[in-house]
């Protein structure tokens, strides 16, 4: 088989960004997939991922392909920045309400450990790939636009609730990676490990800018064989 790759996750994956000029998200050229696909040509990638993709739409996408996965050596996987967000407009119009987030953290974990039980049964090689870390503050900042800050920080408690909470997810996927056996491309250490991860991120505090998928590339040539 020769070296190809399916590619499964959210908009990350997908190569969306926030174009700050035009105020609003778009595909990337410069994406790390593109960047990868251009460092080398050999390896073929088809990319399945979607825009706001949880891990139960993602699922369903998967299972989709399902027949065709066996043609894929590797099958990288990205999930948890959608899964952990919540209805903040809920938040902000019933603060003292108990909101859920789009996936539970249990149910995340039991479904992607499906997924990547399935993945392996069809003869493809899983990858898993971290979260990269958000901003709290301009994240805060993105989803409290034309609602009530006010409400929505009086239910988080205090800002950073934000990024303690998305790391809770991207701490689980280091858990099923491990617990699985599977390869695992680190990207959030990559950004950590940066003086400013700032500047590697979007107006929005989530998506990686064109300087983060750069950084996430070069994450993805030292880590995956295929690229490596």
């Amino acid at each position: 088989m020769i070296d190809s790759l399916c590619v499964f996750g959210d908009s990350i994956m997908k190569g969306v960004i926030f174009d700050a000029i035009r105020g609003k998200y778009i595909y990337l050229k410069n994406s790390f997939l593109n960047i990868l696909g251009r460092y080398n040509s050999s390896v073929r990638v088809d990319n399945f991922a979607k825009f706001g993709c949880t891990i139960t739409t993602g699922k369903k996408i998967i299972e989709k392909h399902a027949d065709r996965l066996s043609c894929y050596k590797y099958t990288a996987l990205e999930f948890g920045g959608n899964d952990c967000d919540f209805d903040w407009k809920s938040v902000s119009e019933c603060p003292d309400d108990i909101h859920k987030p789009k996936t539970p953290l249990d149910e995340f974990e039991s479904l992607y450990s499906r997924i990547i039980d399935n993945v392996s049964e069809s003869g493809s090689r899983p990858v898993l790939f971290s979260l990269p870390p958000l901003n709290a503050e301009r994240y805060f900042a993105w989803i409290s636009k034309g609602l009530n800050a006010e409400n929505i920080l009086r239910w988080l408690g205090d800002v950073e609730h934000i990024y303690r909470w998305h790391e809770m997810y991207n701490n689980a996927v280091l858990k099923i990676a491990a617990a699985k056996n599977v390869l695992l491309i680190d990207i959030r250490e990559a950004f950590l490990k940066t003086r400013d991860y700032l500047r590697y991120l979007c107006e929005d505090g989530i998506h990686p800018n064109e300087a983060g998928h750069a950084l996430i590339s070069e994450v993805v040539m030292k880590t995956m064989p295929a690229f490596a």
